[in-house]
């Protein structure tokens, strides 16, 4: 997630310069055939080319409007863990007389954090993080999660039997959450603690599952395909066509223009349809970099920060002193 002030002209130029060469080149052909080549009647009526653009216009801001609400939806997913995360931390602490048994249930909470995290950051065919105009942007940070290998994180958090138990399932995060469950029963059978705190724990419990289920919902569910595809194709026909439907209109400028500009003005289409197309590929890749909220983008929710702030504050609720750093934003970017 960017929290600085704004993304700067130039970072944003350097991002969608690929598009801007394309761009460049689908404007510069039509004004040679139709200038240079004298092919009077390459042309595409310009009330076509209107209409397609408000189309496009359409579609292309319904897919972002849909992509942020997914990036929001998630963003309000990850702070209702955080509140679940400290709620659960003060029940252990403060139900159960054995500070072992709350070590142990609180840190296999961080553990449980940590592989829901690596499961979000595992990549999917459909996301765009390592795509190459968000590879080369990751220069500006690290994902930490391709940083540190998976098993050094939990081994901080739970013994080596243990990870070698969920190591070996599909769904790591959620055998941690049955193994708190069977630890909870456990302790109840002992009557550790009373029937009431061992219903008020199942339902954290639950809510956990439940978050995770959402946030699992969000990685395995691309953004409609179809909706995708539909996107792609207005905005690439748009910008095919636009310098095309602009060189009749800009040609007639001519008996306007004087001196050097006289008989050379259809040369303006070329800035012109790069700009009003510029506009609409870069809402695309805008839109594009923001449908899968767990990728490691730029653009995402930071995680990997707010699982590090989960954990300060629950070592904090056990009275710990030698406390994690909390993880700095990276040029204005937190992951």
């Amino acid at each position: 997630m960017h929290i600085g002030r704004s993304y700067k002209l130039s970072d944003f130029l350097f991002w969608t310069r690929r598009k801007i060469y394309i761009l460049v080149i689908l404007g510069t052909v039509p004004v040679i055939l139709y200038h240079v080549l004298g092919l009077r009647w390459l042309v595409v009526p310009w009330t076509v080319v209107s209409i397609l653009g408000t189309a496009t216009a359409f579609i292309v801001g319904f897919k972002n409007t849909q992509t942020y609400s997914r990036t929001r939806d998630a963003q309000a997913i990850w702070t209702n863990i955080a509140n679940t995360s400290k709620a659960w931390a003060i029940m252990c602490r403060d139900y159960f007389q054995d500070p072992e048994l709350v070590r142990t249930l609180v840190y296999r909470h961080f553990a449980w954090l940590t592989a829901l995290r690596y499961q979000l950051r595992e990549e999917r065919v459909w996301e765009g993080a390592d795509r190459s105009h968000n590879a080369e942007y990751q220069r500006y940070y690290e994902i930490p999660e391709r940083v540190t290998a998976f098993k050094d994180e939990m081994l901080k958090y739970i013994p080596e039997k243990e990870l070698a138990y969920i190591s070996g399932t599909r769904d790591k995060a959620s055998q941690l959450l049955a193994l708190q469950s069977q630890t909870m029963r456990t302790a109840y059978e002992g009557q550790a603690a009373m029937p009431s705190q061992f219903v008020e724990i199942q339902r954290a419990l639950n809510n956990l599952f439940s978050q995770q289920g959402q946030c699992q919902s969000f990685k395995e569910t691309p953004y409609p395909r179809q909706y995708s595809i539909i996107n792609t194709i207005f905005v690439r026909i748009f910008r095919l066509l636009l310098p095309f439907g602009m060189l009749q209109e800009v040609d007639k400028l001519n008996s306007l223009a004087g001196g050097l500009m006289k008989g050379n003005m259809i040369w303006l289409v070329i800035p012109f349809s790069v700009i009003i197309s510029w506009m609409y590929t870069s809402l695309e890749q805008v839109g594009e970099s923001t449908e899968n909220p767990f990728e490691g983008s730029a653009n995402d929710v930071p995680i990997s920060q707010i699982c590090r702030e989960i954990e300060i504050d629950l070592r904090e609720i056990l009275g710990e002193t030698a406390l994690p750093v909390p993880l700095k934003p990276q040029n204005d970017i937190v992951v």
